[in-house]
């Protein structure tokens, strides 16, 4: 285990959600990984190496070798789409700044440094990274977002998530339907497992990298943390039910 302060195994996905709404200004690194992966263990020193040269830098390590530690970050994986590892995720507060996947260890240090300045003491190794495959589709990107914008506007209040309200498919996607059940809220949903194209295509529009998303009057409000801030601060009634 490290003894570096900014260089956190990811917790409980409370205290993860916690960790990364604490700052909305930081630069987080977010890496996943497993021991049994050659190019993980590389990653890993490399990881180690820039919380070291970077102490602004926010580092969280999941390990996905532990069956517990696995089934417990499930909803963050599934949150983010992580399919393969290692792969690491750049972030400033809920914003997603870069993604990569593979051991591109140069492209990591370089996006680290792009956003936290250049530090010479980083030292990488090398190593080739597959491009993520994206899914072949005959929508032209303005199709695709007429269409979205359709869906989001289906309702006063739409809720992007996993799975069906009376069967969520991911703990985040649980808690969003609960907390709007709890306000009473009136709302429709769609399952972005259901339709790749949508899934991708609104973290784009709504400059967005995460799921579940919540929709009213057509607009985008926020996810999970920033909703939950809402009901927290009294504003959620002002914006769902105005």
């Amino acid at each position: 285990m490290s003894t570096l302060e900014n260089l956190v195994d990811i917790p409980a996905t409370l205290e993860f959600q916690e960790l990364l709404s604490k700052d909305l200004k930081r630069i987080s690194l977010i890496y996943f990984w497993t021991s049994w992966a050659e190019p993980c263990v590389q990653m890993n020193q490399v990881v180690e190496g820039l919380a070291k040269a970077y102490p602004k830098l926010l580092a969280l390590r999941a390990s996905t070798q532990d069956p517990v530690e696995a089934e417990e970050q499930a909803d963050i994986s599934d949150s983010f789409d992580i399919s393969s590892v290692p792969t690491c995720l750049v972030i400033q507060g809920h914003a997603l700044l870069a993604r990569i996947e593979g051991g591109d260890a140069t492209r990591l240090t370089e996006t680290i440094a792009k956003y936290l300045g250049s530090n010479s003491s980083v030292v990488s190794q090398s190593t080739t990274s597959q491009p993520p495959v994206l899914p072949s589709s005959s929508e032209t990107v303005a199709q695709l977002e007429t269409r979205m914008r359709k869906i989001m506007n289906q309702s006063s209040v739409v809720l992007f998530m996993k799975g069906e309200p009376d069967a969520p498919r991911c703990g985040f996607s649980r808690t969003a339907v609960a907390l709007l059940r709890e306000k009473n809220v009136t709302f429709t949903h769609f399952d972005i497992l259901s339709d790749e194209s949508v899934r991708q295509g609104l973290k784009t529009l709504n400059d967005w990298p995460t799921f579940p998303q919540f929709i009213v009057n057509g607009e985008f409000v926020g996810g999970l943390d920033v909703v939950k801030e809402m009901k927290d601060s009294g504003e959620f009634d002002g914006v769902f039910f105005d």
